[in-house]
């Protein structure tokens, strides 16, 4: 099996923590933007793309400042990996920074990269910014 390491990406956008909590915790929020559709069940989330499905534990959680969750397929694989949304407050600037970590193989990171734009991309679209 092929490693997977770690990367992080970061964006600024004009929003705020309360509004982006709802978009990145909540099944409606995380509809708008990230998938087609999210169904959650417990502490599992199960995301809806094209016809395809993939599900995700939710590691933790804390209101205003981050959202943490495991790929059911890495954690059967017993993978140390997760991907996280992390969002603080710019003490000058007033923007929130939102920082996504998240895992891929050497080979896919350029890919997993891509997706993570055009995700934000869409959300950026969602929030108005």
């Amino acid at each position: 099996m092929t490693k997977k390491e770690q990367f992080e990406l970061e964006y600024v956008l004009k929003t705020s923590p309360r509004v982006l909590d709802k978009l990145l915790s909540t099944p409606d929020g995380l509809s708008e933007w990230f998938a087609d559709d999210v169904i959650v069940k417990d502490d599992m989330y199960t995301f809806h793309w094209d016809g395809s499905e993939e599900q995700a534990r939710l590691i933790s959680k804390k209101a205003g400042e981050y959202i943490k969750w495991q790929w059911l397929n890495d954690e059967e694989d017993e993978l140390e990996t997760f991907f996280e949304m992390k969002y603080t407050i710019d003490p000058m600037t007033k923007v929130v920074i939102l920082t996504v970590s998240d895992f891929a193989e050497k080979t896919e990171k350029d890919e997993i990269v891509r997706l993570w734009e055009s995700q934000i991309s869409d959300l950026r679209r969602v929030i108005g910014a």
